[in-house]
């Protein structure tokens, strides 16, 4: 190993960055670090502060050795920071220690003996322990913050038996919290409470005027079906959590083989072996790989959203450890961090025993780190160190629990509710004063009823009448309410998951409604929190246009872009190309001049030098995978290059250190890799010097175009052509990149290479003298053309959003990539229009943040105050969005985002997704959807009222955690303006009308107090009127609340702004509520009166005898039962033969069911009220003039405010019902060409300020991607260590 390759791979990874012991380390008391006289250069060189972590953020920070909590400086006696070990705080230096680069090998020396802080490797008799019993903790106990550092004992699976288990739970009940958590959940509706109240009071005896068991069997029914509906939805989580806990993965045994184990039963301190593909199962620090210098790839979409791959490199000093028997050699123990939710940070120290049981201390930083959740890819196997299991991982840290989601409809029938019950209090007070009156004032008039005249007797009465009384009117709030509520959401949820529209053929997936609770929120959005990979686009990126020498090539050409327009030159497809590229037809005769000859030569060397710079100027690794050819890139972007290029006969095929080989239509070409000019987003372009074939040096560039421009020569032929093409690929929302080159003389180069070595050895200040170094080179260049990548969205997505806005919901972007990647997807999908102005956050640190949001708060006012209203669309970064959601920050920071059209906020992470989602939760009374596809959206999802997953690409833990699922963005434009539209319509209609056929009902037993003395004689018989409810009105809102629809799914479509009224609870105000009770006592007084008169002073039958009360009790019931039928029937927007079996089809049961009851119940001994009534009342006329002219006296006032309203003061909705209904077409102008030319125009001028250009690649100062491809020899793959 030359030291060349040593330098390389120290510079590409800070863990192998430390000085020999001479220099000052381990201090000695002279030199005590906490000493203020200290020697700046004896700073310990194992601490970096710059990885210093806190839980809550990724970027701040305090002091490098204080306190967290004081500020002060660390005692003597303070636990020391991850990278020092205790003895390195002593008052000496320890004898022995090493810090050579040397690797570890298994030794047959002496092994060491222990130490205070080593265990040590010689056997110990101790005696036996007992396991360690874990501590109860209630549901309710804040969790404890752990301080100090965690120490891991090496291949001592004993030693680590305190740590937790994997075992991860994302369900919301256990056998124990069950029955506790279900019953606060329905005992929090206040209905439940109420009625269970009423029940309990139904026991006492001689109170009740009702049966005792009339509340308590519909409450135990209502319970049992909630129950059964939370069971099955948790069992499903239950099961999701099972199958992820069952997963296997290769865990290192003792006897140095490898065992298949549930994921659930790997322990800290566990060395596992992870295999291309396998998802990570713990947080692990990586040990060794297949790959050169212990490097791996990983995936980490399912954390922040990136599909870019992420390199992880092990230490130089365990890298060497590929195979079991050297592994099982580490002895010693891992000081790490506590647990904690920052993905980005990590720090720890690997106490290792080497050679000679001599101590050797290895530093780890986040280059070493695997996360849970995470996929291992390109790499056929690593060696992982498990350091944080189960709930401890940083995954499950940035985790929240499943809140209990109750909606806004549910809130409010709450508080309705309250306010039925206070007038139910008010009544039954009423009622027993009036009682009290009578047996106080009159009781000489009623001596017949034997009262009791002392005043405990009395004040005893007083409270049974009370109690009396709020049985009789109990019904007031309807016990079926709840019921038929659950009943209609799980129906609703149904739906959802029958719609064809929402079916996605390709992956077989239907939508599923997890939580159908939440159903009628679907109507109300006003904000929607989308993540960006996966959920928006398809994560895949496509090679689809370039503009070669002023030529434009497509994959598939448009047939009015083949013969050109407004002057322009036609475009031509990569067939066309490849025909060029392979020379003219044989036995084709084409006539052809020495000029066009000469032209058509001079293109061809130009593209063959564009597609070779294509498939030559990168940092991709290839790799066969089943026969195949397949890149792995850092940046997706350059992956989609390589591939475009190979698709065009230029096949990037091999890599070695110093060269690599291409296949140019067949032909194998090495191109000598002379010097790689990285990219940056400053310099926003990468650079390479080959040498070619032909032994000339060239230098090959690509970036953006405003960098790409300022460095080119002068009289290029092709910049103005190009830039119309690029301006047309930008208006597609395609990712652009300009691609130029020079030759480069080889004095000259020899000059620069110098310079450039010069540059590459400084030690500060090293990217900025190589982005210098680069500047010198990177001047007169030639432009061959552009590229036009499409980062692929998903079908339908710029319409979907496009729809959303129209509707009134705001969509906001949070997504973990890049801003550029963000702001060009942002542009693509029609999230930021043309027309807004871009507002970007991008600062440094909080006073900057604060200084910049208030400067565009008040200028924004401003100039709205003056009625100016421009669109404005919000950028942020992560960083900037740290201090932006700081208490005194965040409200400024809201205001400015409310007052922008769009927000895209990049690189966040997934607690920060959720505090923005909390954030605006907290402060705006809206009703928020949360849509995302990864592990990263998870705690956002569930954080929002209503939680989206899409069941994607990255996996199904957002699926799992969400309330709905769906696997296409899309389908979200149907699932809110349609079903949640049509079910927050339908649930405001029937909580409206259950709470008005109660009132009118419960209300003439009211009104008849007045007339039976006060005394709490019901007007029904008893077990009549607790059918009402159960059996007799059942239907009637069941079928409303399924089938109503107030305007088909293709008007709503059509005219997303009806969507609003929900936005705004147009159907489900307090005022409707009001107006609907006042509505109920209108009728029950309509009904009570009439019935009173035609009855006065009894009804007189045939035989000359009385009818009697029961008589005139049923037929008020049926008179009453009829108007509600009646009034259900005007309310029903769409007749249906569910809807007539329910209206109609409930009174006919009725007038069947009730004289069979009448004839059976007495001849039983039951309901004897009834006996011998059906002779005598089905055939009394006055029975039917009453039960049928009544109910149309009730209603006709009803009737005529429904046709005054539509008549004379239509809403919207009554509008788009006429244009259903009459099928009117839509004659609003089209202006398609029109805008089509307004948007290019637009699109132009926001490309002369802001052009997205495709490149994502990680940034990390840490890691060099030229040092770490040169690491590289594809040629060899066959001699990589297997890992057995």
């Amino acid at each position: 190993m030359t030291d060349d390759f040593l330098r390389l791979v120290s510079q590409a990874n800070p863990a192998s960055q430390y000085q020999p012991a001479n220099n000052g380390y381990p201090p000695s008391q002279s030199n005590n670090q906490f000493n203020n006289d200290r020697s700046p250069q004896l700073i310990d060189p194992f601490f970096d502060d710059d990885d210093d972590n806190l839980p809550d953020s990724t970027f701040g920070h305090p002091d490098p050795m204080k306190s967290q909590e004081s500020g002060l400086p660390l005692a003597k006696s303070a636990a020391a920071p991850a990278g020092h070990s205790k003895v390195t705080l002593g008052d000496g230096v320890p004898q022995g220690w090493n810090f050579d680069d040397d690797d570890i090998h298994p030794t047959s020396a002496e092994p060491f003996a222990g130490s205070g802080h080593f265990p040590g490797t010689q056997p110990q008799k101790s005696p036996p322990t007992k396991s360690k019993s874990r501590k109860w903790k209630w549901p309710w106990e804040k969790e404890k913050e752990l301080t100090g550092e965690r120490v891991v004992a090496l291949n001592n699976s004993a030693a680590n038996d305190e740590f937790c288990s994997n075992f991860v739970s994302t369900s919301k009940y256990n056998l124990g919290t069950f029955l506790p958590k279900f019953l606060f959940e329905q005992f929090s509706k206040y209905a439940n409470l109420f009625f269970l109240f009423t029940a309990f009071i139904q026991q006492i005896p001689g109170v009740s005027p009702t049966n005792r068991y009339t509340t308590i069997a519909p409450l135990a029914v209502v319970l049992l079906a909630s129950a059964l509906k939370e069971v099955q939805e948790d069992l499903k989580r239950h099961q999701s959590d099972a199958e992820l806990n069952a997963r296997k993965a290769k865990v290192l045994t003792t006897q140095q083989t490898f065992e298949e184990k549930k994921w659930k039963d790997i322990r800290v301190g566990d060395v596992v072996r992870l295999e291309s593909d396998d998802f990570i199962p713990a947080d692990m620090l990586v040990i060794s790989s297949s790959e050169p210098e212990g490097l791996c790839y990983i995936e980490t979409s399912n954390l922040d959203g990136e599909t870019n791959l992420k390199i992880k490199q092990a230490s130089p000093q365990t890298a060497s450890l590929t195979s079991p028997s050297l592994v099982t050699t580490l002895h010693g123990s891992l000081r790490s961090e506590q647990p904690n939710n920052s993905l980005y940070t990590y720090e720890g120290t690997l106490d290792l025993v080497g050679q000679g049981g001599i101590p050797k201390q290895v530093p780890l930083g986040p280059d070493q780190v695997l996360l849970r959740g995470a996929q291992l890819r390109n790499t056929p196997w690593v060696y992982g160190l498990t350091v944080f299991t189960g709930h401890e991982t940083k995954l499950m840290r940035n985790a929240t629990a499943a809140p209990i989601k109750r909606t806004a409809v549910e809130r409010q029938v709450n508080v309705q509710i309250v306010f039925l019950f206070i007038l139910l209090l008010a009544l039954s007070l009423g009622s027993t004063i009036g009682s009290s009156v009578r047996s106080w004032f009159f009781a000489d008039a009623q001596w017949y009823l034997s009262e009791t005249t002392s005043l405990s007797g009395r004040a005893k009465g007083f409270i049974e009448d009370i109690l009396t009384f709020i049985i009789l009117y109990n019904n007031l709030i309807p016990i079926s309410l709840i019921v038929t509520m659950e009943v209609v959401k799980f129906q609703q949820a149904q739906f959802i998951n029958w719609d064809l529209d929402m079916y996605y053929a390709k992956t077989d997936t239907p939508a599923l409604c997890r939580t159908s609770s939440l159903v009628e929120e679907l109507g109300q959005i006003e904000y929607v929190f989308s993540d960006k990979t996966g959920t928006l686009t398809c994560n895949e990126m496509e090679f689809k246009m370039c503009s070669i020498a002023g030529t434009a090539y497509a994959d598939v050409v448009d047939e009015s872009k083949r013969d050109g327009e407004d002057g322009k030159d036609g475009w031509k497809s990569f067939a066309e190309m490849r025909a060029l590229l392979e020379g003219p037809d044989p036995f084709r005769d084409v006539p052809s001049t020495s000029s066009s000859a000469m032209a058509s030569e001079q293109e061809r060397d130009i593209v063959r030098e564009f597609l070779t710079l294509l498939a030559v100027c990168h940092t991709v690794i290839p790799e066969i995978k089943n026969g195949k050819m397949v890149y792995q890139a850092s940046s997706p972007d350059e992956a989609a290059l390589v591939a475009g290029a190979e698709l065009l006969g230029f096949k990037f095929t091999t890599r070695k250190p110093k060269s690599i080989f291409i296949e140019v239509l067949g032909e194998r070409q090495e191109f000598e890799i002379l010097n790689v000019c990285e990219f940056n987003s400053t310099r926003k372009r990468m650079s390479t010097v080959v040498r070619g074939p032909d032994g000339k040096i060239k230098l090959y560039t690509k970036g953006a175009d405003t960098v790409i421009l300022e460095r080119l020569s002068k009289n290029q032929p092709f910049t103005d052509k190009t830039f119309v093409h690029l301006e047309d690929y930008a208006t597609e929302g395609l990712r652009t990149l300009c691609i130029a080159y020079r030759d480069i003389p080889e004095q000259e180069y020899r000059q620069w290479s110098t310079i450039y070595d010069q540059a590459a050895q400084t030690i500060n200040g090293r990217g900025e003298a190589l982005d210098s170094a680069a500047e010198l080179i990177e001047k007169d260049l030639f432009l061959l053309g552009a590229t036009a990548i499409e980062d692929k969205l998903q079908d339908g997505v710029p319409d979907t959003i496009h729809t959303l806005q129209m509707a009134g919901i705001k969509v906001w972007v949070l997504t973990g990539d890049r801003q550029e990647t963000a702001i060009n997807i942002g542009m693509s999908c029609r999230l930021i229009s043309e027309s807004m102005n871009l507002v970007i956050i991008n600062e440094e640190n909080a006073q900057d943040t604060s200084d910049f949001i208030t400067k565009r708060l008040s200028a924004i006012k401003n100039q709205r105050s003056t009625g100016e209203l421009e669109d404005l669309a919000l950028i942020i970064d992560g960083k900037s969005l740290t201090f932006a959601l700081e208490k005194e920050l965040s409200k400024s920071f809201l205001e400015l985002a409310i007052m922008c059209k769009a927000v895209v906020c990049c690189r966040v992470s997934p607690l920060q997704k959720a505090l923005v989602v909390k954030l605006v939760k907290k402060n705006q009374r809206s009703i928020l959807l949360a849509i995302g596809d990864g592990a990263n959206d998870v705690s956002m999802i569930q954080a929002a009222h209503v939680g989206i997953g899409i069941s994607g690409v990255e996996g199904l833990q957002a699926a799992r955690s969400a309330d709905v699922a769906i696997s296409q963005f899309r389908f979200l434009k149907k699932l809110l303006l349609v079903h949640g539209a049509w079910s927050y319509r339908r649930l405001s209609k029937l909580i409206l009308y259950s709470f008005y056929k109660n009132i009118v009902l419960y209300m003439t037993q009211f009104w008849y107090s007045f007339f039976n003395n006060f005394s709490g004689q019901i007007a029904y018989e008893s077990w009549t009127l607790s059918l009402y409810n159960v059996l007799f009105t059942v239907l009637p809102p069941l079928v409303i609340g399924v089938f109503d629809q107030f305007v088909s799914a293709r008007i709503l479509d059509r005219y997303p702004q009806l969507y609003i009224l929900g936005q705004k609870n147009e159907f489900f105000t307090k005022t409707s509520f009001w107006l609907w009770v006042a509505n109920a006592l209108y009728h029950s007084l309509i009904l009570y009166g009439f019935s009173v008169i035609l009855f006065w002073g009894d009804l007189k039958l045939a035989n000359g005898l009385d009818s009697g009360h029961w008589f005139w009790g049923t037929t008020l019931y049926l008179a009453v039962l009829l108007t509600v039928l009646g009034k259900a029937a005007l309310i029903s927007d769409i007749w249906t033969k569910y809807t007539v079996a329910a209206i109609p089809g409930s009174f006919i049961f009725t007038m069947v069911f009730l004289p069979i009851y009448a004839i059976v119940a007495p001849a039983i001994g039951f309901s004897t009220e009834y006996s011998g009534m059906v002779p005598r009342l089905w055939s009394n006329a006055v029975f039917y003039i009453v039960i049928l002219m009544v109910p149309l006296f009730c209603l006709a006032r009803d009737f005529a405010w429904k046709y005054y309203r539509r008549t004379y003061m239509p809403s919207s909705y009554h509008i788009a019902q006429e244009l259903q209904k009459y099928n009117i077409p839509d004659y609003r102008p089209r202006q398609e060409q029109f805008q089509k030319a307004i948007k290019k125009v637009r699109a132009t001028q926001r490309m002369r300020k802001n052009r997205g250009f495709a490149f994502s690649q990680t940034e990390n100062a840490r890691q060099d991607q030229a040092k770490i491809i040169r690491a590289y020899d594809t040629s060899k793959a066959h001699s990589r260590p297997s890992g057995y």
